[in-house]
Formats: structure tokens, C-alpha cells, sequence
């Protein structure tokens, strides 16, 4: 989806902080691999096998229970196992702020990297329940185009909650949460599978983690619960929804009216007791069986590094990644951890070079070819020789990572350069299958859709994601609506939303123009954002503290590295602004979308070609 983030201005600055004191070595840490996860631990050997193998149990449930679901994503999952509170504080210390001491673990969702920190003295039944659950929205997001909120978290802490014994599994098995639903006035159905908990009860906790306990219970009645028939009418509800037609019409004619279902789970919850499914566990994996070795000092300090690079905490990682090339100056991995700071810095043409460095040091590192070609002067050039080769190095990404969906992305895009709309369409098409709960990634192939005059289609993928979607998305979706033609629309209506963030101040202008300058001032001016308006005018924005932005999922960087104050200029910006006190500035920023539109083609003779086949 398109990424909404809470812009702070120490958050934006802190990039360009010096390198703090030298600090001593670390100490390296262990590596233990399991068919699929690797785990990297400071604790016992024996103690980051466990924890492979509990990851190798919950990945087994999804692959029996739905043998045709993705179980990979195109960012690949890197497993922490910190041995106690200090060593989980160390590991990332600007995270470490935003858990309670006592957390046990957590799971970090990005685009080209995933992350889940499980501490080891924590290891008790049910600790790492939050891990499993966010694990669990990773297969859902992969694997689905849509989820209303209720459903998704409701399935992630039903097999989030999911538990182990020697012989046994244990699937649907009570969580502690649940707690909340007693003695508590419960949710009505009709509001509970239409509100964003977040928007609705907004600094609420106790509501908030009563909708969680409820869309549990309401999952677990749907599998358990009497004329259920085991899931199946859960089951034909999202099929309707998957395929367009609207929750609540869905709700009635899979589950029945919501009075009855009202009481039917009212009845289900007071019973204080809920069943789940024992399975035996016949996973013949052994933990023994796993290799393990020890990482040198630079490995150590670049995986800690990179963990805290993704985390946002560039002052932290930079010393960490600089002292691991002094180590081990031929590290390939270090060498794209220091190439992503340098793009955090907007030192492009440095950090391309350190990225063009690591794919030679190591040429399975897809990320490391990625970024030193689009950061090439070839990815922008229309000169036939470097739009070729910009193609080749695309498919040679692909080949490397076949599940990387911002490579898709990019190739569809060059080919609407070319002007073929034809293949253009069917690539973006494979982008929406890896990643289908980004909502950009529909509205690329709608607007290529609307490019080949195949309107009527254009809208039906547009408005599936202005009904679904919000915020950002829903207004990028609207946009394009507003673009078609009426007979392509029929009689439905679309609107976008004025106010995406219910927490920050009514906008009460508008401005939208090319983005010519932005920047993020360590004084009270914060970020400032200068665009050429619709008008030919400039004008000049800032910041005074927080405020919202999203931005296309089409952004070649997407949402792990995107920053306000590099690498935006030439997008289209839509501010929303309250007039400035201050008179070098047009206005104080509210909300910021940036959009990116599809490119201009660049061979006639491609496109001429494109459309004789149509």
C-alpha cells in the first residue's frame, strides 16, 4: 500500500548527525540456518536452533493447511535472538524506545528486508506470539489483494497463537487477549468489520485492543462455532470481497443477518472456553541438523548494522558498518550497507559506486545490482544503447531475487517507455501477484489499461482500490477516476478525502505543482519543499513538527528508504497547507502526497508496434 508515515523533524535530521565516540568491538555472534530462516544470536548455539525450528513449525502449518499459498516474499526474513534485555537494548537502541522492557519479541515488515527480534530469556509459551502474528500478516500480504482490518488481524493472532509441543500442534489456541472481551460492552458486527481501529479509537488502547480480541473471536467462531461448517462460510465471505462485491452485502449472504450473528458470538464468547485444533506434528526436522557457525567481527557488526540502518538509526549503523570495512575491507555486504547510507545522505553517485563495489564483491546481491542501476545515468537516459541496458540489468535483478516486485515494477515501466503498453500491462500484472496488497501496484496496470483505451477495465481496477484503500492510495485511485470517461464509470461516484490524518491540523489550502527543491534544516524551518505550481508559480513550504506524506508505491526506492529530504524532485506534490506566519514561506505543511506518473514514451516506433496489436 502506499506508505503513510509520521514525518518528525529530529527523524529527518538525525542523518546528518557525526559519527559518535568509537566504541568497542563487537563480540561476533552465531549463525544458524534452517531450510528456510536464518537465525544470528549472541546466545547459545542450541537456543537459535530452537528458535529455527519454532519459525520452520509456523511456516509448516500455512504450507498444510494451504498447500497453493506463497510462503516467500521478495524481502528476504533475517531472525535476532538477542540472549537477554541488554543484549536486545544493544542490538537496536533507537527500537528498544518504542517497545515496554519486558517486550519479548517483534517483527519489523519491509519492502526488501524483513526482520523479527525474539529474546531468548523470554522464551517461554505464547512470548513470541506477537512475532508469529505479524509473521502471519506477512503470508496474508502476499498472498491476498485485500483485507478489511477485522480480518487480517483477527487471522494473524488465530495462527499467531498457534503453539508447539513435542508431538503436537496446537492451532486456534486461546491468546491472552481474549481477557479484553471480559466483562467489557462488546463492538457491535456492523461496526467491527467496518472501522480502521486506529481512526475510530484513536488513543484508545482499551477499545483498540478489544477490536483485536474481538476479530479473534470472531475468526475463531467462524472455524469452531456451531453451523460454521469449519470455515467454509468464512471462507465464501472473502471470496465475495476478493472479487469486488461490497463487506457488509458479503456479511449477510455468507454468515446471515447481523442480529443473529450479533447474538450467536455473544453466546460464543461468554462460553470461557475455546477449542483448537490438535494436530500431531510431523515435522521430522531435527535441530541438530542445522549448521551453525560463527560470524567474524565484521559480519557481526555489519548484520547489527544493517538491522539498525533499516530501522531508521543511520548514526548507529554508519559507525558499526565503518568499523566492519575496516575488518574486512572485501565484505559485500558492508559495502551495500555503506551504499545505503550515502543514499540516505543523497550522495548518489558515492553510494552507486559502493553499490556497483558490493555486486562485484558478491553478484548474488540483488539489492546491491538494483539500486548502482537505477542510480545510473543509463536508467534515465533515452538513448536506445542505455535504455537497453537498463533492461538487461532488470531481468538480471529478476533472475537474482524472482520474487522482487519493485524489479517488475521497473521493467513495466520501461516499457510503457518503449511504448509497449501490451507487455507493459502483463508485467505490472506479475508486480500485483508478488505484492498484491500494494494498492499502486493496481493502479500502474490501470493506467496502462486507460493507455490502451481499455477504460471500462481502468475503472474496475480503480475503483476495486478506492473502495479498499485509504488515505494516499484512495486519492491516487480518485484521480485516475476522474480521468476516464464517463461511460467507462457508469453511474458510480467517487470521492477523495480532504483529511487523511485525522491528528494533524485542517489543511484549508491546496497546492499541487513539480517538486523542485526539498531539504531538511537542523533549525525551526524543518523540512522545506519548494514546487513550480500549475500556474508557473513557485512556492515554498515547511514544516513546524509532524505531519503526514505518502507517496506512489511505483517510487523505485519504495517505502524502506524513502525520505522528504532527498530524491523527490520532479515528482508531482500535492500539499495540503495552513498559511505561514512566517513570510518567506507559502505555508506549514499539513499533508504531502507525491504522486509518479507513467513516463513518456520514448520510441514511436515501439509504441506504433504496441498498438497494432492491440
Amino acid at each position: 500500500m502506499t506508505s503513510m508515515i509520521r514525518l518528525v523533524v529530529y527523524a529527518a535530521v538525525i542523518l546528518s548527525l557525526a559519527r559518535p565516540a568509537q566504541a568497542k568491538k563487537e563480540s561476533p555472534w552465531t549463525e544458524v540456518r534452517s531450510p528456510h530462516f536464518r537465525v544470528l544470536t549472541d546466545g547459545s548455539e542450541g537456543s537459535a536452533r530452537r528458535v529455527a525450528k519454532e519459525f520452520e513449525q509456523v511456516r509448516s502449518v500455512f504450507a498444510n493447511a494451504f498447500p497453493s499459498m506463497r510462503l516467500e516474499t521478495g524481502a528476504p526474513l533475517l531472525i535476532f535472538a538477542p540472549r537477554d534485555e541488554l543484549s536486545m537494548k544493544h542490538l537496536v537502541p533507537i527500537m528498544w524506545k518504542k517497545h515496554p522492557p519486558n517486550v519479548a519479541g517483534y517483527f519489523e515488515h519491509g519492502w526488501e528486508r524483513q526482520f523479527a527480534v525474539v529474546r531468548l530469556d523470554q522464551d517461554v509459551p505464547g512470548a513470541y506470539q506477537v512475532v508469529y502474528h505479524e509473521y502471519t500478516h506477512t503470508l496474508l500480504h502476499a498472498n491476498m489483494h485485500w483485507l478489511p482490518t477485522w480480518l487480517d488481524e483477527g487471522l494473524a493472532d488465530y495462527y499467531g497463537g498457534t503453539k508447539f509441543e513435542n508431538s503436537k500442534v496446537y492451532v486456534g489456541a486461546p491468546i491472552t487477549r481474549v481477557q479484553a472481551m471480559y466483562g467489557a460492552v462488546p463492538i457491535r458486527l456492523e461496526e467491527l468489520i467496518t472501522v480502521n481501529p486506529y481512526v475510530k479509537y484513536r488513543g484508545d488502547d482499551r477499545q483498540i485492543n478489544l477490536f483485536y480480541a474481538e476479530s479473534w473471536a470472531f475468526v475463531h467462531y467462524s472455524i469452531f462455532g456451531d453451523g460454521m461448517e469449519r470455515g467454509a462460510k468464512l471462507t465464501s465471505f472473502f471470496r465475495k470481497i476478493e472479487a469486488g462485491e461490497d463487506q457488509k452485502k458479503a456479511f449477510v449472504e455468507s454468515f446471515g443477518s447481523f442480529d443473529s450473528m450479533q447474538d450467536a458470538i455473544d453466546k460464543y464468547i461468554r462460553r470461557f472456553l475455546f477449542n483448537a485444533y490438535v494436530l500431531p506434528n510431523t515435522d521430522q526436522m531435527k535441530e541438530k541438523d542445522f549448521p551453525a557457525r560463527k560470524l567474524s567481527v565484521a559480519e557481526t557488526e555489519t548484520a547489527i548494522g544493517g538491522y539498525r540502518l533499516w530501522e531508521h538509526d543511520a548514526p548507529e549503523a554508519r559507525e558499526l558498518i565503518e568499523d566492519a570495512l575496516q575488518e574486512d575491507p572485501k565484505l559485500a555486504e558492508a559495502h551495500e550497507c555503506k551504499a545505503f547510507l550515502l543514499f540516505h545522505d543523497g550522495k548518489d553517485e558515492e553510494a552507486r559506486k559502493e553499490f556497483a563495489s558490493a555486486y562485484e564483491l558478491d553478484n548474488t546481491r540483488f539489492l546491491s545490482l538494483y539500486y548502482s542501476t537505477m542510480l545510473s545515468p543509463f536508467a534515465s537516459s533515452d538513448a536506445p544503447e542505455d535504455q537497453a541496458k537498463l533492461r538487461e540489468a532488470l531481468r538480471q535483478v529478476m533472475k537474482l531475487n524472482p520474487d522482487f516486485a519493485e524489479g517488475e515494477v521497473q521493467l513495466s515501466l520501461w516499457y510503457v517507455r518503449q511504448g509497449d503498453f501490451k507487455t507493459a500491462l502483463g508485467v505490472s500484472r506479475r508486480a500485483e501477484q508478488l505484492e498484491p496488497s500494494r494498492a499502486g501496484y493496481h493502479i500502474l496496470s490501470a493506467r496502462i489499461l486507460h493507455k490502451m483505451g481499455r477504460d471500462k477495465e481502468a475503472a474496475d481496477f480503480t475503483s476495486y482500490v478506492a473502495k479498499r484503500w485509504q488515505g494516499p492510495d484512495h486519492n491516487e485511485a480518485v484521480e485516475l477516476w476522474e480521468q476516464l470517461p464517463d461511460p467507462a464509470k457508469g453511474d458510480e461516484k467517487l470521492s477523495k478525502e480532504i483529511n487523511i490524518d485525522l491528528s494533524a491540523p485542517l489543511a484549508i489550502s491546496f497546492a499541487e505543482g513539480k517538486v523542485l527543491s526539498s531539504s531538511c534544516g537542523e533549525d525551526k524551518e524543518g523540512v522545506v519543499l519548494t514546487l513550480a505550481n500549475k500556474e508557473g508559480q513557485n512556492q515554498t513550504f515547511h514544516s513546524a513538527g509532524g505531519f503526514s506524506s505518502g507517496f506512489s508505491d511505483t517510487l523505485w526506492y519504495g517505502t524502506d528508504h524513502f525520505s522528504m529530504c532527498h530524491h523527490i524532485q520532479g515528482m508531482r506534490a500535492i500539499v495540503r497547507y495552513k498559511a505561514s506566519e512566517d513570510k518567506k514561506f507559502t505555508g506549514t505543511i499539513a499533508n504531502v502526497e507525491l504522486r509518479e506518473d507513467l513516463p513518456e514514451i520514448v520510441t514511436k516506433k515501439a509504441a506504433d508496434a504496441s498498438n497494432a496489436s492491440k
